[in-house]
């Protein structure tokens, strides 16, 4: 009895697909209930897979209608697309939701290179809000947040799901496909602090501006001092329109 062939017969019969560590578990189960199977209790992983990926071959030399495929490090059976018009004849359409938008095409690929990363980080690199464009990802569940910066303010970071490999049919995130310029590309920082959205990121106190009051009246924007730090819970005063009359001159 060979192992590939005890796999395809599990993966036949499975409703769900399932990883190698949930078909070890099968076969440890099985090597309990039958005396036929116990010298398949102690495989490895790597068999298992090694195994699978022999079956793949089979199937593929083979020509066959359906085909052994990996999504999401999860393996099953599918049907060749070539085959579709009458698996659809037999079971139906099932409804998918409909396709992702440009902006959220671009911002899900951002996340899913650059992840962990935050929301702030993903506006720099884009240069537009994504406020709407995350809404709809999380909805989807093609993304989650995945923990907090050690910026200040703690920003969630965000980063991408199992529903995210199997929309796209990926193997792993490995499967990506190469993008080193999308690596590369510098996030610029906020110019000034950003405390409106808790989820965003925010500048830490060497990059705040304080502000100035010019002899004329007008307000400008400017960098602190090399080396000179502004405390972020120190707010710049605001200029007074009061004007203070002239004292009144002394009487002998």
């Amino acid at each position: 009895m060979e192992l590939k062939f005890i796999l395809e017969s599990i993966l036949f019969s499975s409703q769900e697909p399932l990883t190698p560590k949930e078909l070890r578990g099968v076969l440890a189960d099985a090597a309990e209930q039958s005396e036929d199977a116990r010298s398949f209790k102690k495989v490895k992983e790597d068999a298992v897979v090694a195994a699978l990926e022999e079956l793949v071959r089979d199937h593929g030399e083979a020509g066959r209608s359906y085909r052994l495929v990996c999504v999401a490090e999860r393996w099953q059976f599918c049907t060749r697309p070539d085959f579709a018009p009458w698996v659809k004849a037999l079971v139906g359409e099932k409804h998918r939701p409909a396709r992702l938008s440009q902006p959220a095409l671009e911002t899900l690929a951002i996340i899913a290179y650059r992840q962990p990363i935050t929301r702030a980080e993903i506006e720099s690199i884009r240069g537009v809000a994504v406020d709407g464009v995350m809404q709809t990802l999380l909805e989807r569940e093609l993304v989650q947040p995945v923990g907090r910066a050690e910026a200040a303010g703690r920003p969630i970071t965000y980063g991408t799901t199992v529903k995210f490999i199997e929309y796209f049919g990926l193997r792993s995130l490995e499967d990506l496909p190469a993008a080193d310029e999308l690596r590369r590309l510098p996030i610029q920082k906020p110019e000034s602090l950003l405390t409106v959205d808790p989820g965003l990121a925010t500048a830490p106190p060497e990059q705040l501006q304080t502000v100035e009051m010019n002899s004329n009246g007008t307000v400008e924007l400017a960098a602190p001092a090399a080396g000179e730090t502004k405390p972020v819970s120190e707010a710049p005063a605001a200029a007074s329109t009061e004007t203070t009359p002239p004292a009144a001159p002394e009487t002998p």
